[in-house]
């Protein structure tokens, strides 16, 4: 191949390369969430925005106006019917295109004290549709944790996984996920869908190691997998012709009792057959036939 065709290729793959990497994010306005009920007071409603509108900042590929800009916008523009859309698509359409955005993302709180679930919907501006739609629950231990695991999920479902990461005690162990196998021991850590799966490490010389593993979020979960402790007797006794070293032997076969025994059985065969004849014959003997007489005359 010439010298500048290379040239030429090199140039054009960086040149996509340069443009996929500038690629502009995607644009997501949240809208003021909307409590139902008046638990929640002006401050905390301020303050679970804040910490909404950071947990959508931190999905990879997304920039964020926040509720506070959305407020300015939209009085600004004079249109106080977009202030709260309560979920209506149109008027979230409508918000979306006043603030220049890709995507709208909708948010209805509801709950009591400590407890908060969240209502997330992302409808998309320009084919004026409901993208997604999702329920999460907020813990007040760890709000921001919460608050990025729901952005994930309605952003950026695909990117919603934990870290699963095995150590396994026998090297060559197929290791499979809900029936699908996804690496060989030594595996290094993979990455898995939140909830629970199926685990299932085997290897012909041990038995399975088989358990239901739960995945969180953002989060590494370690099992060790200890397959030595468990090896298949069959197989040693397959390779030494015998039993293998600690396995119990079967016992031994008690002797069979006399009555059991195939002379005694033909003896008293014998017996009763000659009993049966001896019976048939003096039965025969013992019957005369009938006498024949002739009446009249």
């Amino acid at each position: 191949m010439p010298l500048r065709l290379h040239i030429a290729i090199a140039i054009a793959v960086a040149l996509w390369a340069g443009r996929a990497a500038a690629a502009p994010p995607v644009r997501v306005a949240l809208a003021p969430p909307s409590t139902l009920g008046a638990e929640a007071s002006a401050k905390q409603a301020r303050a679970l925005g804040a910490a909404l509108e950071r947990a959508l900042a931190s999905v990879p590929g997304h920039a964020v106006v926040g509720p506070a800009a959305v407020r300015r916008a939209v009085a600004r523009a004079r249109k106080p019917e977009l202030r709260t859309c309560d979920g209506d698509v149109a008027c979230l359409a409508d918000l979306g295109a006043l603030l220049g955005v890709d995507r709208v993302v909708y948010v209805e709180v509801g709950g009591l004290g400590d407890a908060r679930v969240l209502a997330m919907q992302l409808v998309d501006v320009a084919s004026r549709t409901e993208v997604r739609s999702i329920t999460a629950e907020l813990t007040a231990a760890d709000v921001d944790r919460s608050a990025r695991a729901a952005a994930y999920r309605l952003l950026a479902p695909q990117r919603y996984v934990g870290t699963l990461q095995l150590d396994v005690d026998v090297p060559g162990a197929a290791i499979y996920v809900d029936g699908t196998q996804i690496g060989v021991s030594p595996m290094p850590p993979r990455e898995i869908a939140v909830g629970s799966h199926a685990l299932r490490v085997t290897h012909p010389e041990y038995r399975d190691f088989v358990r239901f593993v739960d995945i969180e979020f953002d989060t590494t979960t370690k099992i060790s997998v200890a397959l030595k402790a468990f090896p298949i007797v069959e197989d040693a006794m397959r390779q030494t012709g015998g039993p293998s070293r600690g396995a119990p032997e079967a016992p031994a076969a008690a002797p069979t009792p006399w009555y059991k025994r195939w002379y005694t059985l033909v003896g008293a065969s014998a017996v009763v057959l000659v009993g049966s004849a001896i019976v048939v014959g003096l039965v025969t003997r013992g019957v005369d036939a009938d006498r024949v007489e002739i009446v009249g005359d």
